[in-house]
């Protein structure tokens, strides 16, 4: 593993245990160039999956996209680090034993929203302000009312 900070070939494992959700190992690596310490995380990869954006542009899924995206909706609010994790490593899981090699990026905003819809009804409401475009006060106020239906928080 390549060295962050000196970008030295060689690491050594100093740690390895799994993460909290079991859904990927947690390592504690030191360069033996520099010294320097850092983390590294190793998933479980299914299968490649192709995220076909607007105008046909297909790019590979990016879970850390995903990751970024959640946790900015979920800032400021009382939602564990562990919590946004869960939820990127079920959407991913869920992409990945989908069967399909290409996944409209349409459907991974659906996910996502499903997921905020059941953690905290702030984070999914920033979502899908963004998501859905809203460009009006009136848009979020209709969006509100149904998060209320819904039994959001």
């Amino acid at each position: 593993m390549r060295c962050p900070f000196c970008a030295h070939d060689n690491s050594q494992v100093k740690d390895s245990r799994p993460t909290e959700d079991n859904t990927a190992i947690r390592r504690r690596r030191q360069c033996e160039s520099c010294g320097a310490r850092f983390t590294t995380f190793e998933r479980v990869q299914l299968r490649e999956v192709v995220i076909v954006k607007s105008g046909d542009r297909r790019e590979p899924f990016d879970r850390a996209k995903v990751e970024k995206s959640v946790a900015l909706a979920c800032r400021k609010r009382s939602v564990d680090q562990e919590r946004i994790d869960q939820l990127v490593s079920s959407i991913q899981r869920q992409l990945e034993v989908a069967g399909e090699g290409e996944i409209p990026s349409a459907r991974i905003g659906e996910m996502v929203m499903e997921g905020l819809r059941h953690i905290d009804s702030v984070a999914y409401i920033r979502f899908a302000s963004v998501y859905r475009d809203f460009s009006e006060a009136r848009d979020f106020e209709e969006f509100a009312s149904t998060v209320r239906d819904v039994g959001g928080q």
